[in-house]
């Protein structure tokens, strides 16, 4: 087999296959759980190249670096953020609302100054 350049190293690959104390009932567990983590491991290879070539063709990479990173490795949604989501369109009483509301956005901003 010709080596791709997006090819896992021997080492991680043998990583991924020990079982690092998981149980696997059968082999399909195990292949899978491999074959996932090489997806996962192959498309940050190919993020990060891409990041490369952005800097290389940007008058400001870092700009363009940080949304195509935002693009691709979208953060997931804070409880915060879905808890407000989850509050669209509830009939509550304004005064309940915006307690509600001021006290979900507070947490929110919490949690963004801890990342």
């Amino acid at each position: 087999m010709t080596d791709h350049p997006i090819t896992p190293p021997d080492e991680l690959v043998r990583q991924w296959a020990t079982t690092n104390g998981t149980a696997y009932k059968d082999l399909f567990a195990l292949c899978k759980s491999v074959a996932t983590q090489a997806a996962r491991w192959g498309a940050d290879q190919e993020l990060e190249a891409c990041c490369e070539y952005i800097k290389l063709w940007f008058a400001i990479p870092k700009y363009r670096v940080e949304q195509l990173r935002a693009a691709r490795r979208p953060k997931p949604k804070s409880q915060a953020e879905k808890a407000l989501a989850s509050l669209d369109g509830v009939a509550l009483p304004e005064e309940a609302w915006q307690a509600v509301s001021a006290a979900l956005e507070r947490l929110r901003d919490l949690e963004k100054s801890n990342d």
